[in-house]
């Protein structure tokens, strides 16, 4: 059973930056494919950006290309989520996610989800 700890949440003006992070305990992390989702207050959970086991490819919501860089070290058993030019409306919790394979993943069936981390951008 994996378990996913998110971490670098925070508090940031618009136009600033965060690096959330993301630590996979108690599973093979290199076997899964890992993403990053999030869910706004009165808002459903969405799809933000993911990656393959080996960070072949990677995919990203149209609201975050250019601006969000996914990427993992395997040996750390680590995800991370750059997130640039933020803006107040990228405020929600982010959430970590793990899946044997991308399709289920991007689709929010994955099979490992994180407790959260908020961001809170201010205008």
């Amino acid at each position: 059973q994996v378990q996913l700890v998110e971490s670098g949440g925070g508090l940031v003006h618009s136009g600033g930056s965060l690096r959330l992070s993301c630590v996979a305990s108690r599973g093979t992390f290199s076997s899964y494919a890992m993403g990053w989702f999030r869910q706004a207050p009165g808002k459903e959970r969405e799809f933000v950006a993911a990656i393959s086991w080996g960070s072949a490819s990677t995919y990203y919501a149209d609201s975050v290309k250019a601006r969000f860089t996914i990427s993992r070290d395997n040996a750390l058993n680590t995800v991370y989520l750059q997130m640039n030019s933020l803006k107040p409306e990228d405020t929600a919790v982010y959430y970590c996610n793990a899946a044997r394979s991308l399709g289920p993943l991007r689709a929010g069936k994955s099979d490992y989800w994180g407790q959260g981390t908020q961001v809170t951008v201010s205008s």
